[in-house]
């Protein structure tokens, strides 16, 4: 009995110089002034999720863009198109902060939401010219998982919608030093140009020598990898998949609008055609002369 005593007198003074250092340490005089140097950490992670009716092309599109984004968590689709207040809840259980969502429509149609979630913003865009990467086997070629450098256009600093898609895709296409699937090598970049305020996606491989001359003069060359496509904008919200509108594109015409068009302009050339049919039949029934008595009809009738 003595010696187990012993044992928690000793476990007790050891318990309370530790108690004792900890005190002294905290008393110590901390200068307010100095600089304090936090390291921000890069913790963006993206939810990458389509809604059902996409077509086998839009799947592999979906592939390339995972296999460019290595902190990304893929989702299965989402059945209701209406129910688009579920995603943050659902990038909320796979611990994401960003959501890439693509939504399928008739006749082909691809839309893109990028969206900073929990609160927002959100950007809504059309999605057109989709090339994957095996539909244009490229000469270039880059190591999975590697990260990406990511070049803006200096349009994008000249609107306010520029700057704050500049920002969401920085969010979401700028993959973190330390994500789960990352290498830690940088060999493409990923660039993002507005021309005819669309903004045009391309992918490149960052060549430090020349391939044919191996062992000649370092020089630096870029070579198209792949996928290529085209995003328009639509509106900008300032919720999360809604919200009050913060921008809206005057220029956007709907692709329904545009098949319309492209109807009624087929119905009209028909009605031009039948109406000039008509037209021909009116002009030639009063070009035509009345019997006489040398008529075809009455000479041999």
């Amino acid at each position: 009995m003595s010696s187990i005593l012993k044992a928690q007198r000793a476990n007790a003074a050891k318990v309370e110089s530790k108690s004792k250092l900890k005190r002294k340490a905290d008393d110590m005089d901390v200068d307010d002034d100095a600089p304090v140097q936090a390291k921000m950490r890069n913790k963006q992670r993206v939810l990458l999720l389509s809604s059902r009716g996409i077509t086998h092309r839009m799947r592999h599109f979906m592939s390339d863009l995972e296999a460019l984004l290595p902190h990304t968590k893929k989702e299965s689709k989402l059945d209701s198109k209406s129910q688009l207040h579920l995603l943050p809840e659902l990038a909320d259980l796979n611990n994401c902060n960003n959501a890439l969502y693509f939504e399928a429509r008739r006749h082909e149609d691809l839309y893109m939401w990028a969206t900073k979630t929990p609160n927002g913003p959100s950007i809504k865009l059309h999605v057109q010219n989709v090339h994957t990467m095996d539909e244009l086997k490229m000469t270039g070629n880059c190591l999975k998982g590697s990260r990406g450098i990511l070049s803006f256009d200096k349009a994008f600093d000249e609107s306010e919608w520029g700057k704050l898609t500049k920002e969401i895709f920085t969010h979401i296409f700028g993959v973190p030093p330390l994500a789960r699937r990352a290498k830690p090598f940088i060999d493409h970049v990923l660039t993002f140009s507005i021309l005819d305020n669309k903004i045009w996606f391309r992918n490149f491989q960052i060549f430090e020598k020349d391939p044919q001359q191996p062992n000649g003069i370092p020089s630096t060359s870029l070579v198209e990898i792949g996928p290529r496509f085209v995003l328009t904008p639509i509106r900008i919200f300032e919720g999360a998949f809604g919200g009050a509108t913060v921008y809206s594109n005057p220029e956007f015409v709907t692709p329904t609008a545009v098949r319309r068009l492209i109807r009624q302009s087929k119905g009209d050339k028909y009605g031009k055609r039948k109406d000039a049919q008509q037209d021909h039949a009116q002009r030639k029934a009063l070009r035509r002369r009345e019997e006489d008595v040398l008529a075809v009809s009455k000479v041999f009738g």
